[in-house]
């Protein structure tokens, strides 16, 4: 038994790390290379350099608009999880009361159901529709954002919420509470665990989304951050340094939300696959 433990331990000990090694390297290959010239760059990719190139961030920023684009993504992010958190909690909360209901079954089923199509399936109808609409800006963007999301949020927020014992909505309604009161009283603070999930997973994909913005926003200015970045791709070449200096800058924010509400995602997970 005792070497039997001992062989799983090696095992578990070499692929934890393997699997460090192979996060790890991409990311230290990402800083080096941002922090080098391109004579350096051909002399050797994988060492660290001697001479810091810290100019790189600085013309990153210049050549990329980095804080305008910075701010239209923060703008695109921040209101795209509010309104998903407020709608989609309502729409999943009206399915899950009603799931007896042909209509309402029918209707989460249809929720679910998008989660199987390929965005590139509809990417083209989609900028027509913006196109006629003028939405080609970057509340229409937020507005997709939200709505491209339902799917998956509604099939998590339904399973939470039919978990949640119905005697709190009829103790409320007792005591003379609306069904908008107790949902906003009652239910969405005890959607809190789900909510924070969803809202950070929300907040990743948003930020880093990157083909949405490409074919709808037609003005230069209002860019996000993964749309300013593709202008170190040329024809006949690529500035890998000033690129992976400004991808560098880009992760760092996302980076910043997920160390601190990692906990958030996990936690929500575990309790919403224990509940369904």
């Amino acid at each position: 038994m005792k070497k039997s433990r001992s062989r799983t331990n090696w095992l578990v000990t070499l692929l934890v790390a393997m699997g460090t090694i192979v996060i790890l390297f991409p990311l230290y290959m990402t800083l080096t290379i941002a922090i080098k010239n391109p004579e350096q760059m051909r002399q050797s990719v994988f060492s660290f350099p001697a001479d810091i190139q810290w100019d790189n961030f600085s013309r990153a920023i210049e050549m990329t608009g980095f804080f305008n684009a910075l701010g239209n993504s923060a703008i695109v992010t921040i209101s795209t999880v509010v309104l998903t958190l407020l709608t989609n909690s309502l729409v999943a909360y009206a399915i899950a009361r009603n799931m007896n209901h042909k209509f309402f079954k029918g209707l989460y089923f249809y929720f679910v159901s998008a989660m199987f199509i390929p965005f590139q399936i509809i990417m083209l109808p989609v900028v027509k529709l913006t196109s006629n609409l003028g939405m080609t800006n970057l509340v229409g963007l937020i507005l997709l954002h939200t709505v491209y999301g339902l799917a998956f949020n509604v099939f998590i927020y339904v399973a939470y919420i039919r978990s949640i014992p119905t005697a709190l909505e009829e103790a409320a309604k007792v005591d003379g509470a609306t069904t908008w009161g107790t949902f906003w009283r009652i239910i969405f603070p005890l959607l809190a665990p789900m909510s924070a999930t969803v809202g950070i997973l929300t907040c990743l994909s948003t930020y880093n989304d990157f083909l949405l913005p490409l074919i709808m926003i037609s003005d230069q200015d209002q860019y996000t951050l993964p749309l300013v970045q593709y202008i170190f791709q040329g024809q006949f070449n690529t500035d890998f340094n000033l690129a992976f200096a400004s991808y560098l800058m880009a992760m760092l924010p996302m980076i910043i939300i997920y160390l601190f509400a990692q906990k958030w995602i996990i936690n929500g997970v575990t309790q919403g696959s224990v509940k369904a």
